[in-house]
């Protein structure tokens, strides 16, 4: 088998092998590859790997040799799945291997904005501190969670293992999700999405992107928000609208927002939450722990594996 890996770096910068990949067949990796060239090095490939190299019905016209697409991701729009589907290439993803790293990052942005810890580490590197007449001093609002109402949109791996997080920080938990009530854990109630708007101090998100979720979050939405709430986006940039989400920041209405994803990645420098005070934006990272990513190998490399088998194992063709 002649497998092209097209992006590798993100997955693996050097940390991790590649050596089991190599054992299933002749492999290629190009750390990055821009589209004018992906047909020229996807040409003679049964398998491609992907991150976040489109895959369209165009690209897979001129590939005939293809027969299977490896996403290394859990979301898998990058591909025309039915073109695919179509030709009988195979196509996979990688699910919930990021589920521990991801809820980290979720808590790790809900608690710089309720404790803001790197404020305060750059403030005492720069003196304030030392030149205090008090033993302490803040100059921002700290809060608990203990007693807060955490508000999670999608109950997947990532939203469930948020909420059990949220429990053991001693905070309220509702959710808006498909599942039946009864199937929740003690802990957690549902609600409608308005419902959980108007009761919950923190709101994130852990659903998927489609047609129902673009823009979840709008202006009409973030108005039915608590005043001061805060806004937890570890999940897909177009959830939210970033031009409302900027305005709701600069009147006060929301009082945080943390976010580890942007409708364009990198965004742009002029995009406006990067100019408000209180948004916290890190460069989608909430993945990339070595942990997750070498889940994220070792998941792809069994989804290779079975296939060259003629096992079924994580694919997504409808």
């Amino acid at each position: 088998m002649n497998i092209v890996e097209l992006d590798g770096y993100a997955a693996n910068p050097g940390d991790l092998s590649w050596e089991p990949l190599r054992e299933l067949g002749e492999l290629t990796v190009y750390d990055r590859t821009p589209a004018s060239l992906v047909v020229e090095r996807a040409k003679d490939a049964d398998i491609i790997l992907i991150n976040k190299v489109i895959i369209d019905e165009e690209v897979l016209s001129q590939l005939p040799r293809l027969k299977y697409i490896g996403v290394l991701a859990t979301g898998y729009n990058v591909v025309d799945v039915e073109a695919a589907t179509r030709r009988g290439i195979v196509v996979t993803n990688i699910p919930a291997y990021s589920t521990e790293s991801v809820a980290q990052m979720t808590f790790a942005h809900i608690l710089n904005i309720t404790n803001r810890i790197g404020h305060y580490a750059r403030q005492s590197r720069e003196g304030r501190w030392s030149s205090n007449p008090d033993f302490c001093y803040w100059d921002t609002k700290l809060c608990e969670l203990s007693g807060k109402t955490i508000g999670i949109v999608g109950l997947g791996n990532i939203g469930m293992r948020v909420a059990t997080i949220a429990r053991f920080f001693g905070m309220d938990v509702f959710a808006y999700t498909s599942k039946n009530s009864a199937d929740l854990p003690e802990g957690i109630q549902k609600t409608t999405l308005d419902g959980l708007y108007a009761v919950s101090d923190i709101v994130t998100l852990h659903c998927p992107l489609n047609a129902d979720t673009r823009h979840l979050i709008n202006a009409e939405s973030l108005a039915k928000m608590k005043e001061g709430s805060i806004l937890i986006n570890t999940g897909r940039g177009p959830l939210v609208d970033e031009e409302a989400v900027a305005e709701a920041l600069a009147s006060g209405h929301l009082g945080g927002y943390g976010a580890d994803v942007m409708i364009d990645e990198p965004p742009s420098p002029n995009n406006p939450l990067l100019a408000q005070r209180n948004a916290f934006i890190t460069p989608h990272i909430a993945w990339a722990t070595r942990e997750a990513r070498q889940r994220l190998m070792d998941i792809c490399v069994s989804n290779v594996k079975a296939f060259i088998e003629g096992k079924q194992l994580n694919i997504v063709n409808p």
